[in-house]
């Protein structure tokens, strides 16, 4: 078998399992959903069941995700990103990466009409990064209830208890960076220039004309 390939298939047992624990999803939940045994899941995350596509189509549908992002199909020359939204409790969800692991970049929309919405505090492994696009945001982190409007960002130890919805009529969209093993987005800014620096000796300060 060709090396590439061999080393394509080896690697989708790991982007299963990770797919499946993004989702919160037992074997046992996965089985009932695809039709495939709970063995010949567990077989297949850990590498030592080879994927076909009997099994690959089932679990792409369940995930909501293409063939292509399962396998890490290699890109044929079109450079565009083909996002594809998944709707969960209401709310579209747009990936906008496509590897496994790692910080994951996602598009959220929460639709108008949704403000009365009993909170439902939630907590899971993870850390996150929101930064509101457009509307206002009703942000509930642990004992902090707030609204953040566009422009505005929020880091979430997702360990704590917390809640995200709209806080008007008016749909909400996200931009949300989430590590499901803690991994916080990073900030980096250019250091501010000191106004004092001396300049060493000899220097010429640069001259103007008129």
């Amino acid at each position: 078998m060709d090396d590439a390939l061999d080393e394509t298939l080896s690697a989708v047992g790991p982007r299963l399992r990770e797919l499946r624990r993004r989702r919160e999803v037992t074997l046992a939940e996965l089985s009932e959903a695809t039709g495939i045994s709970v063995s010949t899941l567990s077989r297949l995350e850990s590498g030592d069941r080879r994927p076909n596509l009997e099994l690959l189509l089932p679990l792409a549908r369940v995930h909501s995700v293409t063939l292509d992002e399962l396998v890490d199909a290699p890109p044929t020359g079109d450079p565009r990103v083909h996002m594809r939204p998944v709707t969960r409790h209401g709310m579209t969800l747009v990936p906008l990466t496509r590897r496994v692991g790692g910080i994951q970049a996602y598009k959220l929309v929460i639709p108008a009409g949704t403000a009365g919405r009993e909170p439902d505090p939630q907590t899971h492994e993870g850390y996150e990064w929101i930064y509101v696009l457009d509307g206002n945001l009703r942000c509930l982190l642990g004992r902090h209830d707030m609204v953040l409007t566009p422009g505005e960002a929020v880091e979430v130890d997702t360990r704590m208890p917390h809640w995200f919805g709209a806080a008007d009529d008016e749909a909400v969209e996200l931009l949300v960076l989430f590590g499901s093993q803690g991994e916080r987005a990073h900030l980096r800014a250019r250091p501010r220039r000191k106004e004092n620096t001396q300049e060493p000796p000899g220097a010429e300060r640069p001259t103007t004309r008129d």
